[in-house]
């Protein structure tokens, strides 16, 4: 299946989600937004995919929504911005629910709706060159694609709010320290250690990692008693996948487990 500001690629478990617009820094309009909902549906409905992985061609992530198409829609721009929202955060919520981990290849600058699109991932990996910044307040907007949901949840609400209400830039040393991001390269060393990554989670226990992020997603809403609940609920239905069989054999066998993602 061809995309028009896409591209994707599915190989050894491993999805690539690329963000193809380097001429607009793959700024999101109105194709991009529900190219990559669409994505977020195939990614999700494939048994094959077991890890995504989401990155910019070019020297950007991406800047964010396109200034340029809200400024040409004129009155229409609310629905405009109604709509490219809507359909980013549709794959973002998939993506956020699926089993598979969803790691962020950061090669560049990452802006507005680019920085809570890196954010919401649940692994980060950042070329060094990188700078991360909210930018949405800058043109009097306020910010979207699950920013404000995971950016607190990742740095605490006081940074959070600095960046939101600032727009203060961070470096991609600073964003690692801040816990922006999980990790720090050169661009060259970008495509391996993600690549590295990328293949250790797609031999893992998918349903698995998927109860890792749901028991994550949920423990700021829950009370102690309740997300303990949930946490036995979860490992018990992992004892009897076939991957926790297969895990807990392995172990007692002591042997390396093969996991299938089931």
């Amino acid at each position: 299946m061809s995309y028009e500001t896409l591209t994707l690629s599915i190989e050894g478990g491993i999805a690539t989600i690329t963000l193809n617009r380097p001429d607009a820094a793959n700024a999101l309009n109105t194709t991009m937004a529900r190219e990559f909902s669409e994505v977020a549906i195939v990614c999700d409905q494939s048994p094959e995919v077991r890890v995504v992985v989401i990155t910019g061609n070019g020297s950007m992530f991406s800047a964010g929504g396109d200034l340029s198409a809200f400024g040409d829609a004129g009155d229409n721009s609310p629905a405009l911005i109604q709509q490219i929202a809507g359909d980013l955060h549709m794959g973002i919520s998939r993506f956020t629910r699926m089993n598979a981990p969803v790691i962020a290849a950061v090669n560049g600058t990452a802006a507005g709706a680019g920085f809570s699109l890196a954010v919401s991932a649940d692994i980060a990996i950042s070329v060094d060159t990188a700078k991360f910044v909210m930018a949405y307040t800058n043109a009097g907007l306020s910010p979207d694609g699950s920013s404000t949901y995971f950016l607190p949840r990742r740095i605490g609400d006081r940074r959070a709010r600095e960046l939101m209400l600032t727009n203060r830039v961070l470096t991609a040393a600073e964003a690692l320290d801040w816990g922006v991001v999980n990790q720090v390269v050169t661009t060259d060393e970008l495509e391996a250690t993600v690549a590295a990554l990328a293949k250790k989670l797609a031999s893992g226990p998918t349903r698995a990692f998927g109860a890792v992020k749901t028991l994550l997603n949920a423990s700021f809403d829950n009370g102690l008693e309740t997300q303990m609940e949930f946490e036995s609920r979860e490992i018990a239905a992992m004892a009897g996948s076939k991957d926790g069989q297969e895990g807990i054999t392995a172990f007692l066998e002591k042997r390396k487990p093969t996991f299938t993602g089931e």
